[in-house]
């Protein structure tokens, strides 16, 4: 029993943590981590257990109750969420994003599964919530971390099935720590003169025009 109570322990941490949880918070940097959440690991509780009970009730030899343990346990990793984390660091001007899948560190026994990705922070100008299908349960959520360049990026690689409300607390976190709003403001700003420069250049060309013409 004492493995059950560790196991709902574990299952009630995660689902306390949300869509992503604050690891570190400063004036210049800011942490984010993500474990896999509740429908990951009751997925690989219910699939081991299936895996168990067709081994334990099955009259079949070692070989064949050792691939109903494995067989369960491998479909339990391939749908198991990763451990992810992203870092915005002010001082570097970069956004670090890390994931960490077990699946793929399982199949390739340790020598894969770490991803990174690093993207210029003084190219990120907006950041959004995205609704995406989830296989078999329904609609999810993800916060988009959109780029001058004109693409965006996900922040983490898995939706989550809670509903918009954490993604779009984290997304509010994220505009408060970098002034993004503030941010846009002086951009469109800055495009309301452009625009003025330039319909005082055209007027200013007409009435030239028109002079020359007298």
């Amino acid at each position: 029993m004492v493995w059950r109570r560790q196991i709902c322990c574990v299952v009630v941490c995660v689902a306390q943590m949300g869509y992503m949880s604050v690891e570190e918070h400063t004036p210049s940097l800011l942490r984010l981590r993500r474990s896999p959440g509740v429908r990951s690991w009751s997925l690989l509780v219910a699939l081991v257990s299936v895996g168990l009970a067709a081994a334990y009730y099955s009259s079949d030899g070692l070989f064949w109750k050792s691939f109903y343990v494995a067989g369960c346990l491998f479909v339990a990793l391939q749908n198991m969420e990763d451990w992810e984390e992203a870092a915005f660091d002010k001082d570097k001007n970069q956004i670090e994003l890390k994931s960490s899948s077990l699946y793929t560190l399982v199949l390739t026994l340790w020598k894969k599964g770490h991803e990174r990705v690093v993207l210029d922070l003084r190219q990120l100008c907006d950041v959004c919530v995205q609704e995406e299908t989830v296989r078999y349960l329904g609609k999810g959520y993800l916060l988009m971390l959109k780029l001058e360049a004109g693409f965006s990026y996900p922040l983490t690689q898995s939706a989550t099935l809670a509903g918009p409300g954490d993604v779009e607390a984290v997304g509010v976190l994220l505009k408060r720590f970098l002034k993004l709003e503030e941010l846009q403001r002086h951009r469109q700003q800055d495009y309301d003169d452009d625009e003025e420069e330039e319909e005082d250049s055209v007027n200013l060309t007409d009435s030239d025009d028109e002079a020359e013409q007298l």
